[in-house]
């Protein structure tokens, strides 16, 4: 994912709701959101090149989300795929504090990255730029991106916004505001841009919440919702080289009783 907001413990009738875009070369091949065959518990997309995900949910009780974090320079080939990350967690048995505290020593062996991990009674933000950190999130309404959790990116910004405002209007049932605002192709003014070392043209391109290109661009918008029993929705909307619509996918999901509250 590279575009992320997400509310935890805001509303009483959804506790966790996310919703994100995951932004990737078209060339890249991956699986649409499904059960997977070899972790039946597992709810997710799926890399089809180093296999892992970079969104999904557990009946277990958890749901992981990963974004890279952007810089200029290439990254070294020997670094372990992000999207383990996330699978690893949703495949194991470690609630989010533990699988972060194991985590840690080796998380620089990884790319570039920040980690989202909720289950049941936490939710943990992890990072390993520019040196490996985790820490336990209070209740709140937070967005992410490419850059450390709630950097102001004006994507960033209006996506949490989005997502506040549709939590406040009470239609917890009608997820197309939320799919509206991932589809948002508004590009801020230049001048309220990040300087991420990319140049000003790649920075433009990378500007808006849905990305559109033959090359680059949106491949996935998801919203993801656990009630308070519970009970949980993930709908996932699927785009190909120039934003062509390829289709949408929907699973349920129930989580143990000690659902976030």
């Amino acid at each position: 994912m590279c575009l992320i907001a997400f509310s935890w413990q805001q509303h009483p009738d959804r506790p966790l709701v996310l919703i994100g875009n995951r932004d990737e070369f078209h060339a890249r091949p991956s699986a649409a959101l499904a059960r997977w065959a070899d972790a039946p518990q597992l709810l997710a997309g799926r890399d089809l090149t180093a296999g892992g995900t970079w969104l999904g949910v557990s009946e277990h009780g958890r749901l992981a989300a990963v974004t890279n974090v952007r810089s200029p320079e290439p990254a070294p080939a020997e670094l372990k795929s992000r999207g383990a990350l996330a699978s690893g967690f949703l495949r194991g048995q470690a609630d989010a504090q533990a699988y972060v505290d194991g985590l840690l020593p080796e998380f620089a062996g990884y790319g570039a990255c920040n980690l989202l991990l909720f289950d049941t009674r936490q939710a943990i933000f992890a990072s390993n730029q520019p040196r490996p950190e985790a820490r336990a999130l209070a209740a709140g309404l937070y967005g992410l991106s490419n850059a450390s959790l709630d950097t102001p990116w004006p994507k960033t910004v209006a996506l949490r916004e989005a997502l506040g405002g549709w939590l406040q209007a009470g239609r917890l049932d009608d997820f197309d505001p939320l799919f509206d605002a991932l589809a948002d192709e508004h590009r801020a003014p230049d001048a309220q841009l990040p300087d991420t070392g990319i140049g000003v043209d790649r920075e433009r391109l990378l500007a808006s919440a849905f990305i559109r290109s033959a090359f680059y661009g949106t491949r996935a918008s998801t919203v993801v919702a656990v009630d308070a029993r519970g009970r949980g929705r993930m709908v996932e909307r699927r785009f190909g080289p120039g934003g062509v619509a390829l289709g949408e996918h929907e699973a349920r999901f129930h989580w143990p009783a000690s659902a976030p509250a």
